[in-house]
């Protein structure tokens, strides 16, 4: 197979990993908090959003984050000098860092398939961001193979994080008001 599809490959589950990882902590959300309604809530909640979850992160993320990898590892053969640039060894300590969010992910899940929040919802609201600041550095990496333009970036990135997180604050007061 040629670079050009290879590459495409590597970015569709690159988009669709993505995806999976926006939603799931999303629905991580949802069932914590169903986990705080009562008794009769819980009984219809529960099931629906542990199937959701379920079928999201087993059919859709985990297998994209495998299929990243392994197209991802299948471009860079292509482009094995890029081993020897500051820029890839950053970008690979990031994708790195995705992963143990993948698997920090993995963990809260499993937690949650069995009835147990160990995060409270203000707390994976916060954590979601997470992945977007991965998304950024790494996309930022890859297309300006430059350190110093991601440094820029990142500084634009936390500023962003920094908005993100007052944005959560106050989206919690609200809830709280209602």
């Amino acid at each position: 197979m040629g670079f050009e599809y290879v590459k495409a490959l590597h970015i569709i589950f690159i988009v669709t990993w993505f995806a999976g990882l926006f939603y799931v902590v999303r629905l991580f959300i949802y069932q914590t908090e169903a986990l705080e309604k009562t008794p009769e809530e819980q009984k219809i909640l529960k099931p629906q959003l542990d199937l959701m979850a379920k079928r999201l992160w087993l059919g859709i993320t985990w297998p994209s984050a495998i299929l990243t990898l392994i197209f991802g590892t299948w471009t860079l053969t292509y482009r094995l000098g890029y081993l020897e640039l500051g820029f890839m060894h950053a970008k690979l300590a990031f994708v790195v860092l995705l992963y143990v969010y993948h698997f920090i992910c993995h963990h809260i899940y499993k937690k949650l398939q069995q009835g147990l929040a160990t995060w409270n919802s203000t707390q994976l609201r916060l954590w979601n961001e997470g992945a977007t600041v991965l998304l950024f550095a790494i996309v930022f990496l890859i297309v300006l193979k430059n350190l110093m333009n991601m440094l820029w970036g990142m500084a634009g990135l936390v500023g962003l994080s920094i908005l993100l997180m007052l944005a959560v604050k106050w989206y919690k007061k609200q809830r709280e008001k209602k």
